[in-house]
This record gives C-alpha cells, structure tokens and sequence, in this order.
C-alpha cells in the first residue's frame, strides 16, 4: 500500500494544528502581552504607490497614531494586484499586533471579482474605519471636454474609442467609472494601471481620455492646473471643491453616491484585548485637529468607527452593496 498521500496529510494536518496551536498560544497569552503592548514599532503594511491619496493619508495618521501607542509607526508599501498583495502578505502575518494593513472597500471588490485570491476581507480583524472619500471625474488640463456632457457626447460619436485609466482593476476607479459609463448608456476601453498615482500622468500624456480617482489622488493635480475636475461622484459636493457638481447633478439622476472606505486592519485572529487596544489608539488619533483638517483638505471625510464591531458589520454591509454594483453593471476581469 502507498502510504505517501497518508503521509502527506499527516503533515498537513501537523502544519494546521501548529497554526492552530499559535493562535491558541496568542489568545491564551493576550491579556498579559495588551498590557504590554507595543514593545516595539508597528507595521502599518499600506497597499498602494507612495504619493497617492491613501498613501499619504496614512503617513498623516502614522505619527499621530504611534503617539498614542507609545512606539513607532512603520509604514510600508506593498503595491501590486490591486491591493491583493498587500492583503495577502497581512493575512499570513502572525496575530500580534506588529503588522497591521491599511484595509478598504477595494480589498471587499477584489475578492468579489477574483474568489480565489488567498484572503477574505471579513475574516481580517477589523479594528476601526479611518475615513470615506468619492471620487473624481477628471481629464487633462489641455483636453477639449469642459463638463460631462462633453465628454458622454464624446464617447456616444465614437463607442468604446476614449480611455480611461485607473489604478488597476477592481480599484474604485474602476468600479465607479464602470457605474458611470452604464448609467449614462455609453461605452468606454479600460485602461488598468499599476497604481493611482500613475493615472494623472496617463491623462497628461493623453494615453487615456478620462478618470475616477479617489478625490485625494486627483485633488494635488487638479489644484497645480494639470488637470480638470468635471464631477464628483459622492452624493454631495465635495468642500474641497464646492464649485464642482455631483454626477447625479450632471447626469440628473437621484441614485449615484459612490464612495470608497479605508481603515485600519489586522490578520486573521487578533485577539480581543489587543483589537480593543489598537481601536482606542486610532479613534483617539483620528480626534486630532490637525489630521481631521488635513484628511478634509485632500477631500477625505474622516469617519470613525463606534466599535470594531460595527467596522465589521459595515464592512459586511459594503460586501453587499459593491457585489450589487458589480452584478449590475456586468464587471468583470474579462
């Protein structure tokens, strides 16, 4: 007889119980070590290029946030995949609280989109949200489309000929320039990019038409002239753009209110009491005045959490709402 699959799922099954059995040890030994914690810097693993809107929303918290833990903060970026890179790198992490992810709706839509990617956003510990942004539809500053009209009556004279780029599929926007294209009836070529912070460039070169940035990504671009902002797609104007209307304005519609999330993450298994201290740290952090005006001066809406509890329930909410957005709007990797 061929012991060698027995064999096999003997080690198997060794790996699985020694998981099993750190995740034990960590939840046994976690009243103690919360007490204690941090005893060194914290990792904050953040899933996009530096110099894009969630990137330096996250070196502004950095600092604030390692205040309060009493250690340093170490930010980290590991970009690729949309952002799976990033979640799966944490995901593997060992539940201590040394290395956390800065977590957001596009990890929610790229699980939906890719099933078998190697994390699961609701099995993360959800610790607190940090803040909501819309996005902005913007072309270059050198482009003839002034106002969304133009640029609908532009890709109705010539059917899937205008580009529009972003930071990669999944990304929000791609998702919320995909709602925008169905909702007017017009069609448009995606053009996927590595991160967000090459979707300006793009636009300045004339490689794609238009884009949906998250608005801190554009915002910098759009104040410097190198680009034109011609719709937000939140629900409300943005104050950091009061001059520039909605998409449901533009398009006079009531049902477009498409925003992104992010917010602080841990792996798999994080016990309670170090959940509940690293959500004290970042609620007391995102009271700062000083962080609260920068996140509003780069069109972030600093939303906190009421408890990691409720981050999760929201977070299961999202889920919803984004794989509707996804089934209605026929998105896919295709």
């Amino acid at each position: 007889m061929n012991k060698t699959p027995l064999r096999r799922r003997g080690l198997l099954l060794g790996a699985l119980g020694l998981a099993a059995g750190r995740r034990a040890l960590a939840a046994a030994a976690a009243p103690e070590a919360a007490t204690r914690y941090p005893e060194r810097p914290v990792r904050l693993i953040v899933p996009y290029a530096a110099g894009g809107g969630p990137d330096i929303q996250a070196r502004l918290l950095g600092p604030v946030l390692g205040r309060q833990l009493g250690q340093a903060m170490v930010l980290e970026n590991k970009v690729g995949a949309g952002g799976i890179l990033a979640a799966e790198y944490v995901n593997q992490q060992p539940p201590d609280g040394y290395t956390l992810l800065l977590g957001s709706s596009t990890h929610v839509t790229q699980k939906l989109l890719q099933p078998s990617v190697k994390f699961d956003p609701q099995a993360f510990s959800h610790i607190c949200c940090t803040g909501t942004s819309g996005c902005l539809l913007v072309v270059g500053a050198d482009s003839p489309l002034r106002s969304v009209e133009d640029l609908l009556e532009a890709a109705r004279r010539a059917p899937g000929r205008l580009n529009y780029a972003s930071g990669g599929i999944g990304s929000a926007a791609h998702l919320f320039a995909a709602a925008f294209l169905s909702a007017a009836d017009v069609q448009a070529t995606h053009v996927p990019y590595r991160g967000s912070v090459e979707i300006g460039l793009a636009l300045i070169r004339g490689d794609a038409q238009f884009a949906l940035p998250v608005i801190s990504t554009a915002l910098p671009q759009v104040r410097d002239g190198k680009l034109r902002a011609l719709a937000v797609t939140a629900g409300e104007r943005d104050p950091a753009l009061p001059e520039v209307p909605t998409l449901n304005e533009a398009l006079r519609r009531q049902d477009l209110n498409l925003v992104s999330w992010s917010g602080i993450w841990g792996p798999p298994g994080l016990p309670d009491p170090l959940v509940q201290r690293l959500f004290g740290a970042v609620r007391t952090a995102m009271q700062d005045p000083g962080l609260r005006a920068a996140y509003a001066r780069d069109g972030t809406v600093p939303s906190v959490s009421e408890s990691p509890a409720e981050f999760s329930r929201f977070i299961e909410q999202e889920t919803g709402r984004y794989r509707t957005l996804i089934t209605r709007n026929r998105i896919s990797l295709s």
